[in-house]
């Protein structure tokens, strides 16, 4: 999708991704300046007096009246032409609703994909550990899952574990994620999510507010999680260590009047200590889809709820009938939460190792079952 410049609410584009990349002028300053201006060209063309009264350093002020900021905006322009990508303003009809509401919005956000679709429905984020458990990887892959079915568009941000496994189950029934990127929209952390990335921005979108060439350096994911919570209804935390990511995006869902979701985990488990913090100090208890849902405004919660009494849109629960006798017992020997190694199967069961493999592969390819590394195998949920 080229980039689009709209005159009806923005006078120009370049001057919008100009302010964003003055040094010294954030979000909010950015926000302000143009308040007091009316327009991005207007703040360039005010004098250095009037920008000294609103607050600018004379530091800045020598960057806003360098020919720096332009270039580099016109540039990034020609790039995101090139990349299929488009950039969207604060005053533009398609910034996210939910996002410009937030105290600090990025008054420019780079996007691939169909982002007015994805936002054009409910959005959750779901978040939690890189390092995640069997347990946090089946929830949040079942939580998703309902969700998306239902509705729901999927936020998160592309890490390794919780993140991943969010995004993934949305696609896999067909339905609706956003991936919020610490990085340019050219780049993705980590790479191994590369063609995860390029799915989601197949059918939902991906999001930043950093331009193209843009690192992942550290103190980008902080912005990151803002922008998460902020495209969002509320934030689900399904696992997080004492000093994690999940952590920080749940208190900014809180500063930005947003809910806090939690699923609850095994006190014994360092990775549990977010969403039990999370519970004990508000956040909405999570068990099973509907827990998120009921707390949606009446007039997002009313259709998902009447499609799910007449079941147009739900796909039926797995179904056990067409297992072979075999196929049932190991089934039943599996956990969603506690991994089984083949051995331990196979002296439970007794079958030879060949026909065990065999079920197991059958039980795999149905989605009923999981192999972990190291032959071990769990039930998904």
């Amino acid at each position: 999708m080229p980039v689009a410049v709209r005159d009806s609410v923005v006078d120009s584009l370049v001057e919008w991704i100009a302010l964003s990349f003055v040094i010294g002028v954030g979000s909010r300053t950015a926000a302000q300046l143009i308040d007091r201006f009316g327009s991005p060209a207007a703040c360039f063309r005010a004098s250095t007096y009037a920008l000294e009264s609103a607050g600018l350093s004379r530091q800045t002020i020598v960057v806003m009246k360098s020919s720096e900021p332009l270039e580099k905006a016109h540039r990034e322009l020609d790039l995101l032409r090139g990349f299929d990508a488009q950039a969207i303003v604060l005053r533009d009809e398609r910034y996210p609703p939910l996002l410009r509401e937030t105290y600090d919005p990025p008054i420019v956000i780079y996007a691939r994909g169909d982002l007015k679709r994805a936002v054009s429905q409910p959005s959750v984020a779901v978040v939690g550990s890189r390092l995640c458990s069997t347990y946090g990887r089946n929830v949040a892959e079942r939580l998703s899952r309902d969700l998306a079915e239902r509705g729901v568009t999927i936020v998160s941000g592309l890490a390794r574990g919780i993140d991943s496994c969010a995004h993934r189950a949305a696609l896999e029934v067909q339905g609706l994620t956003i991936g919020v990127m610490g990085t340019g929209l050219n780049d993705c952390y980590p790479r191994e999510n590369r063609k995860l990335a390029e799915r989601i921005a197949s059918t939902g979108a991906l999001v930043t507010e950093f331009p193209l060439g843009s690192p992942p350096v550290s103190q980008n994911f902080p912005f990151r999680n803002r922008v998460i919570s902020g495209l969002s209804l509320g934030v689900l935390v399904v696992e997080g260590a004492e000093r994690s990511g999940s952590l920080i995006t749940a208190r900014l869902a809180h500063e930005q009047g947003r809910d806090v979701y939690a699923v609850p985990g095994n006190i014994t488990s360092a990775k549990s200590f977010g969403p039990n913090y999370l519970i004990k100090d508000g956040a909405k208890l999570v068990q099973v889809w509907r827990d998120i849902v009921d707390e949606f405004p009446i007039e997002l919660k009313e259709p998902i709820l009447s499609s799910e009494l007449s079941g147009s849109t739900i796909a039926p629960p797995a179904d056990d009938s067409g297992l072979s006798p075999t196929e049932k017992r190991i089934l039943g020997l599996l956990k969603p939460d506690e991994a089984v190694h083949v051995d331990q199967l196979l002296a439970q069961t007794g079958i030879g190792l060949g026909e065990l493999l065999s079920v197991l592969l059958s039980l795999e390819i149905m989605g009923r079952v999981r192999q972990l590394p190291g032959k071990a195998y769990v039930r998904k949920l």
